[in-house]
């Protein structure tokens, strides 16, 4: 009588394990749409997702213009900004290393900011034509700006530590720059600012998730396709060259990724803290296997999972409103961030 070898248990059990996150990810997805102050039966919302028409005509603008615009929303950006994360922590070998850490976030609020807060430096017609795309384009160059600076102390600075170091200060000077915006700005539009800079899920429209979901889309298939190049950066950049890796060439693929995933998230939902910190560490501890062939879906189902059940949790208490979404994930990231901090990072040898 034969048993399963090691290997063939391990796959078994991922395979489980993708399995039961895509179950939970699809019930999560609908339980945010059945989610809210108005109450629509389980079979009208099915109607209604498959083109038919509703008990009542509100219900159908609800599900179609609200709530399933949010449940998406939720979904892409929890997957985005998880997997940002992980391509942070194996660039930079820190498990405290993520795009809301290193100044990504801040960088694309920059962007955001000159959009919302300078508004009176830009031309009116370019505002009225850009639209949606004058934010999106604004965060990605912000964020991209901050991986430039990063990527060129990198090849000054060999000492991984001090690059987050310096990633985490670039990212505090982007902050100032924003706060002298503020201090600048007329009353309205740092409310404006204020109130994005809260996170929110719920004010993506369908235009936007059209200019989103593609950026986000784009970006995870470029971290799909830099597996072999992070599995071989993970041990070291040293092992990386021995294998004929161009690490420059890895670095700005990876960092392309990012900025996609972190400015394009950021733009339309503002900063989310403690996701892209947090997730690719529940996803280690459920998987226990640092191959990214296998972490990079698996954080990004785990990240769509804890963010559509982080918007859900949102708006429960009152049932007429939402908390910010930032409070929320504070809640889920920092006891993780801690438990990192006391375990001092030594998480099952993969760091």
């Amino acid at each position: 009588m034969t048993t399963p070898s090691d290997p063939d248990r391990r796959n078994n059990k991922t395979i489980i394990l993708i399995v039961t996150l895509s179950a939970s990810v699809l019930l999560l997805f609908l339980a945010g749409i059945l989610t809210g102050t108005v109450r629509i039966p389980l079979a009208d919302i099915f109607i209604i997702l498959s083109g038919g028409e509703a008990s009542r005509p509100e219900w159908h603008i609800i599900v179609t213009d609200l709530r399933l615009p949010r449940a998406i929303t939720a979904l892409v950006a929890g997957a985005g900004l998880s997997v940002s994360g992980l391509l942070m922590q194996t660039v930079f070998r820190n498990p405290l290393a993520g795009p809301y850490v290193l100044g990504i976030s801040a960088g694309a609020s920059l962007g955001v900011a000159v959009v919302v807060m300078g508004l009176t430096l830009i031309p009116g017609y370019m505002v009225s034509a850009g639209g949606d795309w004058l934010v999106v384009i604004a965060a990605w160059a912000g964020s991209g700006a901050v991986l430039v600076l990063i990527l060129l102390v990198s090849f000054r600075v060999r000492d991984i530590m001090t690059i987050l170091i310096l990633g985490i200060m670039f990212g505090s000077a982007t902050g100032a720059l924003v706060s002298v915006m503020q201090y600048f700005s007329t009353e309205t539009m740092l409310r404006s600012f204020m109130i994005w800079t809260m996170g929110s899920l719920g004010g993506v429209t369908g235009p936007q998730l059209a200019i989103m979901v593609p950026a986000v889309v784009g970006g995870l298939l470029i971290a799909g396709a830099s597996v072999k190049m992070l599995n071989t950066m993970l041990l070291g950049e040293n092992y990386a060259r021995s294998l004929g890796v161009n690490i420059t060439a890895a670095r700005i693929i990876i960092f392309v990724s990012t900025s996609l995933l972190a400015g394009t998230i950021t733009a339309f939902c503002g900063p989310i803290a403690f996701i892209g910190i947090a997730v690719p560490h529940l996803a280690r501890m459920m998987f226990r296997n640092a191959d990214h062939a296998v972490l990079l879906p698996a954080t990004a189902l785990t990240g769509a999972a804890v963010l559509l059940a982080s918007d859900i949790v949102s708006r429960l208490p009152a049932m007429e409103g939402s908390l910010p979404i930032n409070s929320v994930t504070a809640l889920i990231g920092i006891p993780v961030v801690i438990w990192i901090v006391i375990r001092n990072q030594k998480l099952t040898g993969i760091f």
